[in-house]
């Protein structure tokens, strides 16, 4: 992948989240705060966690860190997977974020 190529996808990642978070906020009760600065997206939950997915432009990666830890994706042609073998990225979200809400959330 190029660099411009990993920057489209990227960035349609993060305005997907952002995105997701519009959506949960208003069929929800989770009240996400969800801040951008460049290519990092923090969204922080009532209870004052937060999870933080950023860019990684040298390694053609997008980092998710949670409560629970920190995971690594790359894009394999169709989805962002976890460089460990820990799932896609948007179902890994939607699994730490429910957690960290209280409630059951989807950024599917």
């Amino acid at each position: 992948m190029t660099d411009p190529e990993y920057m489209d996808r990227a960035e349609a990642l993060l305005r997907q989240v952002e995105m997701g978070c519009d959506r949960i906020n208003e069929d929800t009760e989770a009240d996400i705060d969800s801040q951008r600065v460049g290519g990092m997206v923090t969204l922080t939950f009532r209870n004052g966690t937060q999870i933080v997915v950023n860019l990684q432009k040298p390694l053609h990666e997008v980092w998710l860190a949670a409560k629970a830890g920190g995971y690594h994706y790359r894009f394999d042609g169709s989805r962002w997977m976890d460089t460990k073998g820990q799932g896609e990225f948007f179902e890994n979200l939607s699994r730490q974020a429910t957690q960290q809400a209280g409630q059951p959330l989807s950024f599917g």
